[in-house]
């Protein structure tokens, strides 16, 4: 087999295992393969504020559920989807984009210190789950 081949089949192995351990997370049944870091300050008060405002549809966690996509995914690393895009889809809502959702509407009871601390507890686990920034390419 060529090398060039080769390269490229484990390439494509190691993409869809990163995307299935990050789209197969799951709280329920013991099969979450999450990592949950030591959280500073701000990102467990973002936590608490997520859990209360954002799981019914981005789940547990950031994991996502049948409502909303999950938070702990590549797409949404920092070179992707900006601080600033969180706070704009808290604020005005999100047309659906990436997934088939529908639109986010928008959040007006999460307000911009709370928006701090959600973006927080969310950068610490995707950096805890390996997902860092990464220059988007269009």
């Amino acid at each position: 087999m060529k090398p060039w081949i080769l390269a490229s089949i484990v390439l494509l192995l190691s993409g869809t295992a990163l995307s299935w351990r990050y789209l197969s997370a799951s709280d329920e049944g013991g099969t979450n393969s999450l990592v949950l870091p030591k959280f500073s300050t701000l990102a467990a008060k973002g936590q608490d504020t997520f859990n209360a405002n954002c799981t019914q549809c981005h789940g547990v966690n950031a994991i996502g559920s049948d409502s909303g996509p999950p938070l702990v995914h590549d797409i949404y690393n920092p070179g992707h989807h900006g601080d600033a895009a969180f706070y704009r889809a808290a604020k005005l809502g999100s047309p659906q984009h990436h997934w088939s959702f529908g639109d986010m509407p928008p959040q007006p009871e999460v307000n911009d210190a709370d928006m701090a601390a959600i973006i927080r507890f969310i950068r610490e686990l995707q950096e805890a789950n390996g997902i860092f920034y990464r220059q988007h390419q269009m």
